[in-house]
Protein backbone atom coordinates (compact mmCIF):
# COMPACT_ATOMS: atom_id res chain seq x y z
CA UNK A 1 0.00 0.00 0.00
CA UNK A 2 1.30 3.16 -0.63
CA UNK A 3 0.80 6.80 1.24
CA UNK A 4 -1.74 8.94 -0.63
CA UNK A 5 -0.39 12.45 -1.88
CA UNK A 6 -2.64 14.94 -0.42
CA UNK A 7 -3.10 17.69 -2.87
CA UNK A 8 -3.05 21.29 -1.66
CA UNK A 9 -3.74 24.61 -3.28
CA UNK A 10 -1.53 27.98 -2.67
CA UNK A 11 -2.60 29.18 1.46
CA UNK A 12 -4.36 25.21 2.13
CA UNK A 13 -2.44 23.81 5.50
CA UNK A 14 -2.64 19.80 5.88
CA UNK A 15 -4.07 19.48 9.49
CA UNK A 16 -4.28 15.45 9.53
CA UNK A 17 -6.97 12.43 9.39
CA UNK A 18 -9.68 11.48 10.92
CA UNK A 19 -10.12 8.15 10.98
CA UNK A 20 -13.89 6.38 11.37
CA UNK A 21 -14.80 2.83 12.84
CA UNK A 22 -14.91 1.35 8.76
CA UNK A 23 -11.34 2.58 7.94
CA UNK A 24 -12.16 5.42 6.18
CA UNK A 25 -9.95 8.28 6.45
CA UNK A 26 -11.39 11.93 6.48
CA UNK A 27 -8.33 14.46 5.49
CA UNK A 28 -9.05 17.80 6.06
CA UNK A 29 -7.24 20.67 5.14
CA UNK A 30 -7.53 24.17 6.02
CA UNK A 31 -8.74 26.60 3.48
CA UNK A 32 -6.78 30.14 3.73
CA UNK A 33 -8.66 33.28 4.73
CA UNK A 34 -11.29 34.62 7.81
CA UNK A 35 -14.76 35.74 8.19
CA UNK A 36 -16.50 37.04 10.92
CA UNK A 37 -20.12 37.02 10.77
CA UNK A 38 -23.68 35.30 12.44
CA UNK A 39 -23.47 31.37 11.46
CA UNK A 40 -25.59 31.35 8.44
CA UNK A 41 -23.35 34.08 6.87
CA UNK A 42 -20.06 32.21 8.10
CA UNK A 43 -21.88 28.60 6.58
CA UNK A 44 -22.89 30.95 3.54
CA UNK A 45 -19.08 31.93 3.30
CA UNK A 46 -17.14 28.88 3.58
CA UNK A 47 -18.81 27.30 0.69
CA UNK A 48 -17.97 30.11 -0.81
CA UNK A 49 -14.07 29.80 -0.53
CA UNK A 50 -14.77 25.65 -1.78
CA UNK A 51 -15.18 24.35 1.75
CA UNK A 52 -17.65 24.06 4.79
CA UNK A 53 -17.49 25.11 8.26
CA UNK A 54 -15.02 22.42 10.65
CA UNK A 55 -17.33 20.00 12.90
CA UNK A 56 -16.58 20.08 16.15
CA UNK A 57 -14.41 17.00 15.89
CA UNK A 58 -12.54 19.12 13.35
CA UNK A 59 -12.39 21.70 15.37
CA UNK A 60 -10.87 19.68 18.21
CA UNK A 61 -7.79 18.37 15.92
CA UNK A 62 -7.42 22.33 15.15
CA UNK A 63 -7.13 23.47 18.52
CA UNK A 64 -4.64 20.73 19.07
CA UNK A 65 -2.48 21.09 16.19
CA UNK A 66 -2.94 24.28 14.49
CA UNK A 67 -3.92 27.01 16.77
CA UNK A 68 -1.21 29.47 16.05
CA UNK A 69 -3.28 29.85 12.88
CA UNK A 70 -6.24 31.28 14.62
CA UNK A 71 -6.72 34.25 16.58
CA UNK A 72 -7.64 33.60 20.37
CA UNK A 73 -11.07 34.11 19.87
CA UNK A 74 -14.65 32.36 19.35
CA UNK A 75 -14.98 29.90 15.85
CA UNK A 76 -17.95 28.90 14.77
CA UNK A 77 -18.74 25.20 13.50
CA UNK A 78 -20.65 23.60 11.51
CA UNK A 79 -22.69 21.92 14.07
CA UNK A 80 -26.28 23.17 14.89
CA UNK A 81 -27.26 22.19 18.39
CA UNK A 82 -31.13 22.16 17.08
CA UNK A 83 -32.15 25.05 19.61
CA UNK A 84 -31.51 27.83 16.96
CA UNK A 85 -28.24 27.80 18.90
CA UNK A 86 -25.06 26.40 17.22
CA UNK A 87 -21.01 25.08 18.14
CA UNK A 88 -18.42 26.73 17.96
CA UNK A 89 -14.58 25.97 19.43
CA UNK A 90 -12.90 28.54 21.45
CA UNK A 91 -9.34 28.83 20.21
CA UNK A 92 -7.88 30.18 23.58
CA UNK A 93 -8.44 27.41 25.99
CA UNK A 94 -9.81 24.79 23.74
CA UNK A 95 -13.65 25.05 25.32
CA UNK A 96 -16.03 24.22 22.70
CA UNK A 97 -19.91 25.65 23.67
CA UNK A 98 -23.23 26.77 21.65
CA UNK A 99 -24.15 30.15 20.95
CA UNK A 100 -27.20 32.05 19.45
CA UNK A 101 -26.96 31.36 15.47
CA UNK A 102 -27.31 35.61 15.25
CA UNK A 103 -24.57 36.14 17.06
CA UNK A 104 -20.70 37.50 14.83
CA UNK A 105 -17.94 34.91 15.47
CA UNK A 106 -15.09 34.54 13.52
CA UNK A 107 -15.05 31.35 10.87
CA UNK A 108 -12.74 29.75 9.19
CA UNK A 109 -13.30 26.89 6.52
CA UNK A 110 -11.82 23.48 5.65
CA UNK A 111 -12.50 21.14 2.97
CA UNK A 112 -12.09 17.03 3.30
CA UNK A 113 -10.65 14.77 1.31
CA UNK A 114 -12.23 11.49 1.88
CA UNK A 115 -9.82 8.00 1.34
CA UNK A 116 -11.40 4.61 1.57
Amino acid sequence: MTNPTIPLADGERYIGGIVAADGTTTHIILLPGAFKGTWKKSMNWSAKQGGDLPNRVEQALLYATAKEEFERDYYWSNTDDESGWAWFQYFYDGHQLSNPKNNELRARAVRRLIIE
